[in-house]
């Protein structure tokens, strides 16, 4: 953000629902957005204040069957990764 366009309300729920679940700070969340504090902050007082969620409701085993296929893969990822490095750097100490 920081160029003068205006947030798209799906960023602007995006923002809410991470400062709501990420388990981080709404500072670290603003700056990662690239949105002020005060913005995100205000922002969640607007959700809070309206009520009802902005989004459908979610299908909550939907949802974690597919956070869990999500983190299956980022652990393969990872798994892989290090096993790069250890490789590279073992060839690179010959």
């Amino acid at each position: 953000m920081g160029n003068g366009n205006r947030p798209t309300p799906e960023f602007r729920r995006e923002a809410v629902r991470l400062a709501l679940t990420s388990g981080r700070t709404r500072r670290e969340i603003a700056d990662d957005l690239g949105i002020g504090l005060s913005t995100l902050t205000r922002w969640l007082s607007q959700e809070r204040d309206a009520g009802e969620p902005s989004e459908a409701p979610v299908d909550v085993h939907a949802e974690l069957k597919r956070l869990r296929r999500e983190n299956a893969v980022l652990k393969q990822e990872r798994d892989i990764l290090k096993k790069a490095a250890a490789f590279f750097a073992k060839e690179g100490s010959r």
